[in-house]
């Protein structure tokens, strides 16, 4: 199917899904998650284009307030929910519809298991991500384009794509136990396009260098430290935390929220028009023995060659420079 765009500066398109409203709690006889005019239970919501099998997108609301929000999952723990241009398809899907609800105000991105994610599925990496980049659109975008604000909830790895999507987030709230870092030239799979530099404006331009250059990993506690998450809360607390930052989001104007995102995303709208140029060169890295290698070294589990490779290059090159050198 066609990939979705999400402009948070138009408004809705085409017919606006069906609201959440009070209504909508009172009938279903919903269990609260708390006393009193607290939140409801997560509902699934369905609809036609609204069939996933790679990510779960529901909502709540809290009757209180209002307001809902929305929660889509990726819901893939056998492989530490690595993506996909599936599953970025179906995350495309249940952000459009998220954004055109008017009675949502929150959109929560999280993981299924004990790890919110680990990247791009290696293995389809190495045979699917070049049209996938080149013809179609990074995970990020979703969050940039988003109208309502989004919330990364983080636990366990948080590596690679799920790293660059949740600092990309409006807000990233941890649990103790969370881990973050990039691990793209392990596995000879580079980035481009906005979400690198942009990493600068979050922690820093020699850290950023240090977290995608040097692929280290990050406590929960070094990644509150350097500005990569806005909390870190112990494990069994981290949905409860999340639900409180919703709440207080939930009591603000959502119009004010939606246009003071948008300005913040600006910044990240100027790295995105720098990112042309490399997009374009990117999908070519994969039809090197180099841009090869990282991925079968890593499902093969052995050692990866790139310098083996590149000697071989070395030796090729002085074979045509000495022919060259012959015919003059």
């Amino acid at each position: 199917m066609p990939g979705w765009v999400l402009d948070r500066r138009s408004g809705s398109v085409g017919t606006p899904p069906p609201s959440f409203s009070r209504a909508d709690a009172e009938d279903s006889g919903r269990a609260r998650t708390g006393g009193g005019m607290g939140w409801t239970a997560w509902e699934r919501v369905t609809g036609d284009g609204l069939e996933f099998d790679e990510i779960v997108y529901e909502r709540k609301r809290h009757e209180e307030l209002g307001g809902g929000i929305a929660r889509v999952t990726i819901s893939k723990p056998d492989k530490y929910n690595a993506m996909t241009l599936r599953t970025v398809d179906q995350m495309f899907r249940a952000f459009y519809h998220a954004n055109h609800d008017p009675s949502l105000g929150v959109i929560v991105v999280a993981g299924t298991g004990k790890h919110f994610g680990v990247g791009g599925d290696v293995e389809w990496e190495r045979w699917g991500l070049r049209e996938a980049f080149y013809f179609r659109y990074p995970h990020n975008r979703l969050i940039r384009t988003s109208r309502k604000p989004v919330i990364a909830q983080v636990q366990g790895y948080c590596l690679g794509g799920h790293n660059h999507m949740a600092y990309c987030c409006d807000f990233t709230i941890a649990a103790d136990d969370a881990v973050f870092g990039q691990a793209g030239p392990k596995v000879s799979s580079p980035a481009d396009g906005f979400f690198v530099p942009y990493l600068a404006n979050v922690v820093g331009a020699k850290k950023a260098r240090e977290m995608w250059m040097l692929c280290r990993r990050y406590k929960a506690d070094q990644a509150l430290e350097m500005g990569l998450v806005n909390q870190v809360v112990p494990r069994d607390d981290l949905e409860a935390a999340v639900d409180r930052w919703c709440e207080e989001m939930l009591r603000l104007s959502p119009g004010c929220l939606e246009i003071l995102k948008a300005s913040f995303d600006q910044m990240m709208d100027g790295y995105a028009e720098m990112g042309v140029i490399s997009s374009t060169m990117y999908p070519d890295w994969f039809d090197l023995p180099e841009g090869r290698e990282g991925g079968a070294a890593f499902t093969e589990k052995r050692k990866a060659r790139f310098w083996e490779i590149r000697e071989h290059e070395a030796e090729a090159r002085r074979r045509m420079q000495e022919e060259w050198e012959r015919k003059k």
